[in-house]
């Protein structure tokens, strides 16, 4: 895997990938590099979830997350929890184990955060008629 990281003018940067696609950044006024690191746990982790659920009847998922950083530099992730929302008729322990999975085995962007840092996660199955 390749990429780039170029520097826009003040404070906005594009990352490119080997494909030429880029994602815009600025670290004022966002998405900063550590929005976009913390978008991109839950999004590695959602795919998971999305191809485990396949065979499902679901029609809408989701992951909020929420996250705290250390006061001194560098200011890294101290923890993440993320609630995991799915629409359909699944059942809430199948989704808890691809959720598990994910985090154990499968979900590479947060296997490189610091192995001592605390994600938590919970699910929240929702009926069609709530959504």
């Amino acid at each position: 895997m390749q990429g780039r990281v170029e520097w826009t003018g003040g404070t906005s940067m594009d990352g490119i990938n080997a494909a030429g696609q880029r994602i815009a950044m600025d670290w004022e006024t966002g998405p900063s590099p550590m929005q976009l690191t913390l978008q991109m746990v839950g999004a590695c982790s959602l795919v998971d979830v999305v191809i485990g659920l396949k065979e499902r009847p679901f029609t809408k998922a989701w992951v909020d997350l929420d996250s705290t950083r250390a006061e001194t530099k560098p200011r890294r992730f101290t923890s993440i929890t993320m609630v995991y929302h799915v629409v359909g008729d699944v059942p809430q322990k199948l989704v808890e184990r691809v959720v598990a999975k994910s985090h154990e085995k499968y979900c590479s962007v947060s296997a490189t955060l610091d192995p001592d840092m605390a994600i938590d996660w919970r699910v929240e199955i929702h009926s069609s008629s709530e959504a």
